[in-house]
């Protein structure tokens, strides 16, 4: 497993870090991402669109504000979300703890 910061992850506020779980050589193809993914308060993955694959978030622990292609809704523990092929979304840590969830992108 790796671990990286990301500043200004998608043109978002802070950072973010990524423990990526399996390798890119470990997927084969088939994924494009998949990784525990921390937001500290006050920082945010910015808003991004997706092309050729789909990415699905399940919440660990925390509370954000998550855009969905435009839309904003609270999100917390237990919740997920799923971004299609030509939609996008975003996520703001709202909260005063960490912001933690699992990140799936599949390739369509």
């Amino acid at each position: 497993m790796t671990t990286e910061r990301i500043e200004h992850m998608c043109g978002g506020t802070g950072f973010v870090t990524i423990q990526r779980i399996l390798s890119a050589e470990e997927m084969k193809g088939k994924c494009g991402l998949y990784a525990k993914v921390t937001i500290g308060p006050g920082s945010s993955l910015g808003y991004h669109e997706h092309h050729g694959e789909s990415e699905i978030y399940f919440i660990l622990s925390g509370q954000g504000e998550y855009n969905d292609n435009g839309t904003l809704r609270p999100i917390k523990q237990g919740d997920r979300t799923i971004t299609v092929h030509g939609t996008g979304h975003g996520l703001a840590n709202i909260g005063n703890e960490d912001l933690v969830f699992m990140a799936l992108i599949i390739k369509d």
